[in-house]
C-alpha cells in the first residue's frame, strides 16, 4: 500500500467531500419539505389528499434511488426537458428522501397523543395553529433520531449522483484510480472520507437529541 497515493488525494477529495456535503443538504432540505406536506396530505382526513399522499411515499420508496437518478438525467432529455446534472442529483435524492422522511414523519406524529389535538381543537384553535404550535414541534423532537439516520443514509446514498457525472467523493475516487492506478488507496481514502463525516453527523445527532430532550423538560 502507498500511503503517498492517500495523501496526495486528500485535496482533492476535500473539495469532493464539500459537494457531497452540500447535495446531501439540499437533499434533506428539500426532501423534508416533500416529506412534510406528503405527511400532513396524508393526515388531512381528504381522501384525495390521502391517496396523493400514499402515492407519492409508495412510488419513491419503491424505485431505486439510482434507476431515479437515471431517469431525470437521461429520460427527461428525450422528451425535450435538458436537466443539469446538479438539479437531477438534487431532485432525485431530495425526491427519494423526503419519502423516507413522510414516514419518519408519519410515525412521530402517530407517537403524540391525540387527545392534545382535540382539546386544541376545544380551545379555538385552527387546524393550522394545531399543526404549527402543537404536533410538528412534538413530532420533530420524538424524529431527530431516525431523521439523522435518514440524513447518514443519504450521505452515503449521494456516492450513486457519480453515475450522472458529479464530482463527489465516489467520482474523484474513481478518478484517482483510474490515473493512479492505486484503486485499494483510492477508494479507501474516499471510505475514510465517508466515516469522518458520518461520525461527525452522529456526534451533531446526539447533541441535538440531548438539546431537544432538555428543551423538553
Amino acid at each position: 500500500m502507498r500511503l503517498s497515493v492517500i495523501f496526495h488525494s486528500f485535496g482533492y477529495l476535500t473539495q469532493a467531500a464539500g459537494v457531497t456535503i452540500a447535495l446531501s443538504l439540499a437533499g434533506i432540505a428539500l426532501g423534508f419539505v416533500f416529506g412534510t406536506l406528503a405527511c400532513v396530505a396524508r393526515f388531512s382526513g381528504k381522501p384525495w389528499l390521502e391517496r396523493l399522499g400514499g402515492a407519492y411515499v409508495s412510488v419513491f420508496r419503491g424505485v431505486p434511488l439510482l434507476v431515479l437518478l437515471l431517469f431525470v438525467y437521461y429520460f427527461l432529455a428525450t422528451v425535450g426537458l435538458d436537466v443539469p446534472a446538479l438539479v437531477a442529483a438534487i431532485g432525485g435524492l431530495s425526491l427519494s428522501s423526503g419519502a423516507y422522511q413522510a414516514e419518519i414523519l408519519r410515525g412521530a406524529l402517530n407517537a403524540v397523543p391525540r387527545g392534545q389535538a382535540e382539546a386544541a381543537t376545544a380551545l379555538g384553535y385552527t387546524a393550522f395553529d394545531c399543526w404549527r404550535r402543537i404536533l410538528l414541534p412534538q413530532a420533530l423532537r420524538i424524529s431527530i433520531p431516525p431523521l439523522i439516520n435518514e440524513f447518514i443514509l443519504l450521505i452515503k446514498a449521494s456516492s450513486l449522483v457519480s453515475v450522472v457525472g458529479i464530482a463527489e467523493i465516489t467520482r474523484v475516487s474513481m478518478n484517482i484510480a483510474s490515473m493512479t492506478y492505486r484503486p485499494l488507496e483510492a477508494y479507501l481514502a474516499g471510505g475514510l472520507f465517508y466515516l469522518a463525516i458520518n461520525l461527525s453527523l452522529a456526534g451533531l445527532g446526539g447533541l441535538a437529541e440531548r438539546c431537544a430532550a432538555g428543551g423538553a423538560r
